[in-house]
């Protein structure tokens, strides 16, 4: 089966031009939406990646229309060639079911895993070189006194959050951390 898929941004914008180049292209069912290409949930190709079978083809008016970014691209490319379901952008001249549309993808795929790569061999890196300078990821540890402190003040309730907070230098947030991991028992000595 052929389906399509037309999308714009908003309400006010027409699919008119995408679904004519899909009923040209003589696809049997078309998914529309009107919703933010940057929206990760899209109901309508949510629909249509859940009921498309081997052999299917989906066709779409041009690459922008389908994903998000170029990794959401490959993404749904990775998805279609698990399903062995063709992948046509007319705009784009691009046909998975043709040899050169396939090799196109795959260049698209290895251009995805270099770049993952190449981000993991960067972090790497950087992570080894800052534990060579003493420095360590993850939050910064907070003097126990400070702690401890901040946690007697709140359990008096004598004072206001913002109070310890400035009496410390202990933040809200990582005070209420503290206080979520049961920092009563720390200021008790257990």
């Amino acid at each position: 089966m052929i389906f399509g898929y037309a999308r714009v941004s908003t309400n006010e914008q027409s699919l008119d031009l995408q679904l004519d180049a899909l009923k040209k292209a003589q696809v049997h069912q078309i998914f529309e939406e009107k919703i933010s290409g940057k929206r990760k949930e899209r109901p309508e190709l949510s629909e249509l990646l859940k009921i498309i079978r081997g052999g299917d083809t989906v066709v779409i008016y041009k690459l922008d229309r389908i994903s998000r970014s170029t990794k959401h691209l490959i993404e749904l490319t990775e998805f279609f060639e698990e399903k062995n379901v063709n992948f046509v952008s007319l705009q784009d001249n691009i046909d998975t079911s043709t040899s050169i549309g396939k090799f196109f993808f795959r260049i698209m795929a290895n251009l995805a895993e270099l770049e993952r790569d190449i981000i993991v061999e960067r972090t790497s890196a950087g992570l080894i070189a800052a534990r060579a300078r003493g420095r360590y990821g993850g939050r910064p540890f907070k003097d126990p006194s400070k702690v401890d402190t901040a946690l007697k003040m709140y359990h008096s309730k004598n004072y206001s959050i913002k109070q310890i907070t400035e009496a410390t230098g202990i933040s809200k947030t990582t005070l209420y951390r503290y206080i979520d991991k049961g920092g009563a028992q720390r200021t008790n000595g257990n």
